[in-house]
């Protein structure tokens, strides 16, 4: 069998031309006589590659330079306690909770200090983005946290809350790298990689220079202090060494294709012939109001759970895999990251069209 169309949330899809790449470099990486997998992470060879990386993960984000860029392990889960550990300084953080992981965040922050949801959109299965242009942000809020993009939902941020003044924290698993961004608007933003730019485990944190201090909540660990890491430039102890080689191909690969202005294009015009199809569809069905919808992650139903599963298992047979949505929301998950082709959209659409047709 030839490769399948993989619509997994994560760990997702790469992009061909980089597998093949370090195929052909898991044995001799340029002639070195080793693998990247079995080299120490203090030679030059791999110090050269984690350096790459950074510059052009700066580069195709323009990183101001009073930003760190850190490598790190334990995936956007263990930044939920990271966070309040370093930044938590008056023991108060405002979060808006739109999803699964960021009412995660959200009841991790509880056990570190004051954390007071200021929004959410549980009431309708977080089929929306909350108004966030006056929310009652806390006087004293060390900062205002947000999950951009959230996985199981669908829904996207595509206005920034106003945080009047306070530092803004996002999680941008889902969505990172899939169109331009301001690094400037947040204190800190990150992600784990399994989704769109490597396979899992790391996680990329980008942090204002003046949040990294000694000053944390008593009994942080040196492993979960940002400074630890912002001052070893994510060597202080093993890092994730193959997982950041590939994330550094991933990098090439977008710069190659023509930055994040070219893969914001790239993603909507996916996006846009997936949705299109739903919304006039007689069978299938949007779960998420229009002006919130995610280009990444696009859940759907036909209302039926038996015509559900009968699409997932058909679709697997033609060769679309990992269309089975979160038990939260039941139904399809079609997740259309950048590595993601155009024609693999096409096909679901053909496909789903069929399915229409003989399951009127």
């Amino acid at each position: 069998m030839g490769r399948i169309y993989n619509f997994s949330a994560g760990p997702a899809v790469l992009p061909e031309e980089v597998l093949r790449e370090a195929a052909g470099e898991m044995l001799d990486y340029q002639g070195s006589g080793m693998s990247v997998m079995e080299m120490s992470h203090r030679s030059k060879t791999y110090d050269t590659i984690i350096k790459e990386a950074e510059a052009d993960l700066r580069e195709l984000m323009n990183i101001p330079s009073n930003y760190k860029v850190l490598f790190l392990q334990g995936g956007a889960s263990l930044e939920f306690a990271a966070i309040p550990m370093n930044l938590m300084k008056n023991g108060v953080a405002d979060y808006i909770v739109t999803g699964e992981w960021a009412k995660k965040a959200y009841q991790e922050a509880c056990m570190y200090g004051k954390a007071v949801k200021i929004a959410s959109s549980e009431d309708k299965t977080f089929s929306y983005i909350p108004d966030c242009s006056d929310l009652p942000i806390s006087p004293d809020a060390d900062y205002v946290y947000i999950c951009e993009n959230n996985t199981i939902y669908g829904t996207k941020f595509k206005t920034l809350p106003n945080t009047k003044g306070k530092v803004l924290v996002a999680d941008v698993s889902s969505c990172f790298l899939s169109e331009p961004v301001d690094v400037s608007k947040y204190g800190v933003i990150y992600g784990g990689v399994q989704k769109n730019i490597g396979p899992a485990g790391v996680v990329i944190v980008i942090i204002r220079e003046d949040l990294i201090t000694d000053d944390v909540l008593p009994g942080t660990p040196t492993m979960m202090k940002f400074k630890t890491h912002a001052d070893a430039q994510s060597l202080y102890n093993t890092p994730p060494a193959y997982g950041i080689y590939i994330c550094g191909k991933v990098f090439k690969w977008i710069k190659k294709m023509g930055g994040l202005d070219a893969m914001k294009l790239h993603n909507e015009k996916k996006a846009k012939y997936l949705y299109d199809f739903l919304d006039e569809s007689a069978l299938f069905r949007g779960t998420v109001v229009k002006e919130d919808r995610s280009l990444m992650n696009v859940p759907f139903v036909t209302g039926n759970s038996d015509l559900d599963d009968k699409f997932i298992k058909e679709a697997k047979k033609a060769g679309f895999d990992s269309l089975k949505g979160h038990r939260s929301v039941g139904g399809m998950r079609a997740s259309i990251y950048n590595a993601m082709p155009i024609e693999g959209v096409q096909k679901l659409v053909e496909f789903m069209k069929k399915f229409e047709e003989e399951n009127k």
